[in-house]
């Protein structure tokens, strides 16, 4: 762990408490090597400081969800607009989008961590204001993280804070969070990943509402954009605070440029397409191959108004799979996930409906340094040895790849061998059905919340049907789907989740015990494994890059050696549509940017916006 300051020594207070004496020099928190931004930064290098601030960005929310029915993102039930968090809300440190496990002061203004990695120490911006005005202050960060940590806010924050012990007001403007244990990722964690919000939200006549009776009051952050114009549960948009405390500061300096940023909701695919053919949005992803490929057409884009754009990222390509429920008995054994997998073509579809256009995931950690391969290192063995009687068959082997039908394969093979783990798992197909020892039919559930999943999961339908094994599909409203959901009442889903070139405890949320039997917790594997569970602490608690890295591996060996998911794909390029004559952007995108919000960041208006036909495919606006 390095720190960008002086590590003040530890000093003998009157009072006889042993405390750190801040040196206050630090302007940035970075878990590996050092910053890429000195002390004296002006603006991040993926910005253009000269971007005139005016106009509307308008956007298509691509959310699963298709409306919203709260203002409050933080708590379990419900939905809240798109974009919400990230415009209203600030944290202690925010990162740069051209590197990783970094953090640059935002609200604070520096930061300091003493020789024993106990504690982190946050001295506040002066100048730090919320939308009503009043200055962040230390009590508004402590009531913020006792808040999250609370009953009522969605049990992640438990789970990524679970090694903060506690958080004190030192003084107006200073605050500590104390750890339970020394942990080289938790500076990082409390400054970047804890959105800081007013004590006086949720306050009504000089009393506040329980957390969970915060809905529709009107957020009170310090963010650059403020709620404006509303149809409630159908568009939204927000408006830039021209009074904006945070303006000037190196890490926002030509960002937040639009005036307005309007969201719209569509809840029909086909309609949010047209809607863009018609110029309803200046931007929207394309996340439908044929699409991309077929359907974007008509005359905005023979003028050179709209454009198609491929940006290419060093984004980690995440886990985008299938999610298999293993706590239903039927799913409990790794045999017959793993059968499951194999009956899963992603060669076919890849030919057939995608055009090409992905690459099948692996594991936990693609397009990282830790993503898994081959055999074991001596570190991982160290690691998983002592817990090898209760560790996934082939844990200690060669690392499992998705199986393929191409390069030598086949999908007659693959379901052969699928017959076969069935077969030993109990399972034996009578008269075209797939039954275990008491004559109970395999079929399985697969949970929706909308028509498209239908698409995906036909080709693997019919394969299934080969084993003799019935796959429902089960589409319902995002509501339901959610509270089935929160409640792990579904047999499989599919989820999309991001990836991180830095993973930590909220990888305790995804595949830990604790979190397997916790109401609306993100464990939805339903994974309990005293292997799994050490092998996050150690990723969490490591000292150097190699330990942590070699935790990595072990972890995602378990899980992939367990069959957990059934790996679906990804995309290492935004694809995005853009009207080319009413925004503009700068030359480079940056590695790390999650898509369209590189557009809610950093792009702008042009001033006025072109009307008169041009060509945009040769000036970008760059």
């Amino acid at each position: 762990m390095r720190l960008t300051q002086s590590i003040s020594c530890l000093a003998l207070l009157g009072s006889g408490l042993l405390a750190a004496v801040p040196a206050w020099s630090a302007h940035a928190y970075a878990l590996w090597g050092e910053p890429k931004y000195p002390a004296d930064f002006r603006h991040f290098d993926y910005v253009n400081p000269d971007a005139p601030k005016g106009g509307t960005l308008r956007l298509v929310s691509n959310l699963r969800y298709s409306t919203f029915d709260k203002y409050n993102p933080f708590t379990l039930k419900g939905s809240p607009p798109a974009y919400l968090a990230d415009m209203m809300f600030e944290t202690l440190l925010t990162g740069s989008l051209d590197e990783t496990a970094t953090g640059y002061g935002l609200l604070a203004e520096d930061v300091s961590v003493p020789p024993d990695g106990m504690s982190a120490t946050f001295r506040l911006r002066a100048e730090a204001r919320f939308h009503n005005g009043k200055p962040v202050l230390a009590k508004d960060v402590k009531h913020s993280f006792d808040t999250l940590m609370g009953k009522f806010a969605q049990p992640g924050y438990k789970t990524i804070m679970a090694e903060v012990e506690g958080c004190d007001v030192i003084d107006q403007r200073t605050v500590r969070f104390r750890f339970k244990k020394a942990n080289r990722e938790l500076p990082l964690t409390v400054g970047a990943a804890l959105p800081v919000f007013s004590a006086d939200w949720g306050v009504v006549d000089g009393k506040a509402k329980p957390f969970d009776e915060v809905v529709t009051d009107t957020p009170i952050g310090s963010g650059p954009y403020r709620i404006g114009p509303v149809k409630f549960g159908k568009d939204i948009t927000y408006v830039r605070d021209p009074a904006y405390w945070g303006a000037k500061l190196p890490v926002r300096m030509g960002m937040g440029n639009f005036d307005q940023i309007s969201i719209k909701i569509y809840r029909d695919s086909t309609a949010r397409l047209e809607a863009l053919k018609a110029g309803e949005f200046d931007l929207m992803r394309i996340n439908s191959a044929g699409d991309w490929a077929r359907r974007l057409t008509g005359k905005r884009f023979d003028s050179g108004e709209l454009q198609k754009g491929q940006f290419a990222n060093k984004l980690p390509s995440g886990f985008q799979s299938y999610f298999i429920n293993s706590r239903r008995e039927k799913l409990s054994d790794a045999r017959v996930r793993e059968a499951l997998g194999l009956a899963f073509d992603f060669e076919w579809m890849s030919r057939q409906m995608f055009y090409g256009a992905y690459t099948r995931v692996h594991g936990l950690f693609g397009n990282t340094a830790c993503e898994t391969r081959g055999e074991p290192s001596a570190l991982e063995r160290e690691l998983l040895e002592p817990y090898k009687d209760s560790l996934p068959a082939g844990t200690l082997g060669p690392i499992s790849v998705p199986p393929r039908t191409d390069e030598g394969g086949s999908l007659r093979g693959n379901l052969r061998r699928a017959q076969k783990l069935l077969e030993d798992a109990g399972w034996r197909v009578q008269d075209g059905v797939l039954r275990n020892a008491k004559g109970e039919p395999m079929e399985i559930e697969y949970l929706d919340s909308s028509e498209t999943g239908i698409k995906g999961v036909s080709p693997w339908m019919r394969n299934l049907e080969k084993l003799g094994i019935r796959l429902k599909v089960r589409i319902v409203d995002y509501a339901l789907y959610q509270q089935r959901l929160d409640k792990y009442d579904y047999d499989i889903i599919s989820l999309n989740v991001p990836g991180t070139n830095n993973p930590g405890q909220e990888y305790a949320d995804l595949f830990g015990s604790a979190a397997a039997d916790q109401e609306g917790a993100s464990n939805f594997v339903g994974v309990k494994s005293k292997a799994v569970d050490a092998m996050i602490q150690k990723m969490v608690s490591a000292k150097t890059e190699e330990q942590m890295l070699a935790a990595c591996h072990a972890l995602e060996r378990i899980i992939v050696q367990g069959h957990y998911l059934i790996p679906q794909f990804y995309s290492a390029k935004h694809r995005m549509v853009y009207d080319g004559w009413r925004v503009a952007f700068p030359e480079t995108m940056p590695a790390y940017s999650p898509g369209e919000l590189w557009a809610v960041y950093v792009w702008w208006a042009r001033m006025p916006p072109q009307v008169t036909h041009v060509n945009a495919s040769a000036d970008k606006g760059r």
